[in-house]
């Protein structure tokens, strides 16, 4: 398993999508590519739309892209194309490798994935963990998934439903608090689209200077905050009592446990 030089998607919503656009953007070449999902109106150009299963075929890499709910569903046809030359990948938040391993047998090896958005612009972090130790199995996934971002093999699937949290929900907490910077200064008496624009512009820095910088996120804000100065007051308002790490915490707690439940929904249902 060197390379995969056909991939088939199995639904391509908007995660997939990016993963796609992702592939794309970095020159991979479309007719590596067929897309399986009756909902999906137009394709990239030079894509093959299937609005149902080949009856036959072989593909190096099948992309499960479906929603959680719906692998009971869609499995038992999928598996006649995942034979032991193809990798089994899967993004479905909370559907672990037991699971997947019930429903595609003969796979060659099941993948799980947790990409975030940013895969479309190359930029997304990359969970990864499967049931296949083998060092050419891992890097074989790794160039796939090189041209989408930042791979990370976990040390064990258990962490997966952490990482569903912090890496695939989390663009979503960090979009929430760009909103929460614009709606504040708005409230304080700047134009709201104004507010907008100076706060994603913002964050844009921030966020490229942390990841060119050898030092931490923390060290940053130590750096940029002067002792008595308006940084540091802001900075004493965030860290009251614990406040902001509290609520991180909640909230990656919250997102995680729902992993946690999904995967048990999807093991009865398996």
């Amino acid at each position: 398993m060197n390379t995969f030089g056909s991939i088939l998607i199995v639904g391509c919503g908007n995660m997939g999508g990016a993963m796609l656009a992702g592939w794309l953007a970095s020159g991979l070449a479309p007719e590596s590519f067929a897309i399986l999902d009756p909902k999906l109106e137009t394709p990239p150009p030079g894509i093959v739309l299937l609005r149902e299963l080949p009856e036959e075929g072989a593909f190096d890499a099948i992309l499960l892209g479906v929603k959680p709910q719906m692998l009971g569903d869609v499995a038992p046809a999928i598996e006649a194309l995942a034979g032991p030359e193809t990798a089994l990948l899967s993004i479905l938040a909370g559907v672990e490798l037991a699971t997947l391993a019930q429903s595609f047998p003969r796979a060659a090896c099941r993948v799980r994935v947790m990409p975030n958005l940013a895969a479309a612009i190359g930029k997304s972090p990359i969970a990864l963990v499967s049931d296949r130790s083998d060092g050419a199995v891992h890097r074989a996934i790794d160039a796939l998934m090189a041209p989408l971002g930042r791979a990370e093999w976990l040390d064990h699937e258990g962490l997966m439903d952490l990482v569903t949290a912090l890496a695939g929900s989390g663009p979503a907490f960090v979009y929430r608090f760009i909103d929460a910077l614009a709606c504040g200064a708005t409230e304080l008496g700047l134009p709201a689209e104004q507010a907008g624009r100076l706060a994603l512009a913002m964050v844009e820095g921030a966020a490229s200077l942390a990841a060119a910088s050898p030092h931490s996120p923390g060290e940053l804000a130590r750096r940029v905050a002067s002792p008595g100065g308006t940084t540091q007051a802001g900075l004493d308002t965030l860290d009251r009592d614990g406040a902001l790490a509290g609520l991180i915490e909640a909230t990656l707690r919250s997102a995680r446990d729902r992993s946690l439940e999904m995967a048990a929904e999807a093991r009865l249902k398996g």
